[in-house]
């Protein structure tokens, strides 16, 4: 019998190393499976929506985020608890689809942080409740209480004079409001372009004082796409997008600067702010310090609605543009009337601009230009337009086979009948008289009123 110790098994080594790299692999995948869990988690929590009651906090969190102004410097964001009365002329349904982009813009708001945020829409036909409820499945349940749209209903008869009513709206409610914006219905203003107006007009004011600070406004450029003319964009012509882009068509002047653009003529911005030589807008902003700055102004008078200028001996013909051109910006910044310069900062000009939705302008620029359609007789083909679903085909039906909650108090879109006597029509009554309805009922729809989704009717 040998006395040698025994040899040790030819497999023990390789069973050890196959025993260790069994732990580690067990180690590794237990860590990545947790990584992996946890990063689901985090995904579900963010991209989970919030309940309909309560605003998302991560969306809060984030436009809530602090302000950065051009230098880099960080501030309060200028939205924070700021009151806003906004006005919009919108005379008849003939610019709906633009208008339905401007509500959606506005309601960004609220969650930006305004306080409260009030939409007054200036119109002459009553809308009909299929529209209305329509309108109000796209209001933010977590803006409830911040964000109201009303629609007042005047007189046709008013004609280009709607786009005075809000004037003497925004004067009424002077204490009420923060910031008030009037606009036309197609005109697309971000919450990223009111904020810059505030943080911007501080600056002003803070460079200034208060005093001098109104003889400035900060301005508003609008632009549009130059979409080539004579294409149907499908799939198989979307290259003709590709050379695409923004254009001012109402400051189409060359060279650019001195003529389209100039550098403000006031020494504490000369080197810093630019004014455009038109001073069209289609809509302006003010501070309710601003308005009634103005409103005392000599030569001024903003809170006074009256008619444009027209030339001398034939008043009809206007001599400084259209009464929409002169409420929304030749009055303020004429030489001649108020004369407050118009200031936009050249940082950040870019903030400033705002999209005019028909895209349809830049056309009346050099070869563009085509009025092939002027006389009103045209008929137009929608083609495949009628098989594709309509948002309102797919309301109605979401109406009809699932259940509606009432909501008593009605705190839908409201509207308001200030219609004098001669103006009054069967169609307004008895839009009037169905809209009361859908309101007692608590914004419910029924089977008549869902068979009634034109815009459009006799009167």
């Amino acid at each position: 019998m040998s006395n040698a110790p025994p040899r040790p098994h030819k497999s023990s080594g390789k069973s050890s190393t196959t025993m260790t790299r069994t732990v580690i692999v067990v180690v590794l995948s237990f860590v990545l499976g947790c990584l992996s869990a946890s990063t689901l988690l985090l995904t579900v929590n963010v991209c989970l929506p919030s309940r309909e009651d309560a605003p998302n906090p991560v969306l809060s969190n984030l436009y809530r985020m602090p302000y950065n102004d051009a230098s880099g410097a960080s501030s309060k964001n200028p939205l924070q608890n700021t009151r806003i009365l906004i006005a919009i002329a919108a005379f008849d349904f003939s610019q709906v689809p633009h208008f339905e982009e401007v509500i959606d813009t506005y309601q960004d708001l609220c969650v930006t942080g305004a306080a409260k945020v009030h939409v007054v829409v200036h119109a002459t036909v009553p809308y009909p409740v299929t529209f209305l409820d329509l309108l109000n499945s796209r209001l933010v349940p977590a803006c409830q209480g911040i964000f109201h749209m009303s629609i007042v209903l005047v007189s046709s008869s008013l004609r280009l004079h709607l786009v005075d009513c809000h004037r003497p709206l925004f004067y009424e409610k002077i204490d009420d409001y923060d910031l008030f914006i009037y606009t036309e219905d197609d005109i697309r203003v971000p919450a990223r372009t009111v904020a810059a107006y505030l943080d911007e007009t501080r600056r002003v004011e803070e460079r200034l004082g208060p005093t001098r600070a109104s003889d400035f406004n900060v301005g508003i450029v609008r632009y549009e796409y130059n979409f080539p003319s004579n294409v149907v964009m499908d799939d198989k012509t979307r290259h003709a997008t590709q050379n695409v882009t923004r254009v001012y068509w109402e400051h189409s002047l060359f060279p650019p600067m001195p003529t389209a653009a100039e550098a403000v003529p006031a020494k504490e911005f000369r080197a810093t702010h630019v004014h455009m030589k038109n001073h069209h807008q289609g809509m302006f902003l003010a501070t309710r310090d601003l308005l009634l700055a103005w409103k005392a102004r000599s030569g001024c008078e903003f809170d006074r609605v009256r008619n444009r200028p027209g030339v001398k001996g034939r008043m009809a013909q206007p001599s400084e543009g259209t009464q929409r051109v002169w409420m929304s910006s030749q009055m303020l910044y004429g030489g001649r009337h108020c004369n407050v310069q118009q200031l936009i900062p050249a940082a950040n000009f870019g903030v400033f601009n705002v999209l005019h939705l028909p895209n349809k302008n830049y056309r009346r620029v050099g070869h563009f230009r085509n009025r092939t359609f002027a006389d009103g007789t045209e008929r137009f083909d929608f083609g495949a337009t009628r098989s594709l679903l309509t948002a309102m085909d797919l309301h109605i039906e979401m109406r009809k086979r699932m259940k509606s909650t009432p909501q008593l108090p009605y705190r839908g879109i409201e509207m308001i009948d200030q219609v004098e006597p001669r103006g009054r029509t069967p169609l307004l009554e008895r839009r009037m008289g169905e809209y009361q309805a859908y309101v007692d009922r608590g914004g419910v729809l029924t089977g008549d009123d869902m068979s009634k989704t034109a815009l459009v009717e006799e009167r």
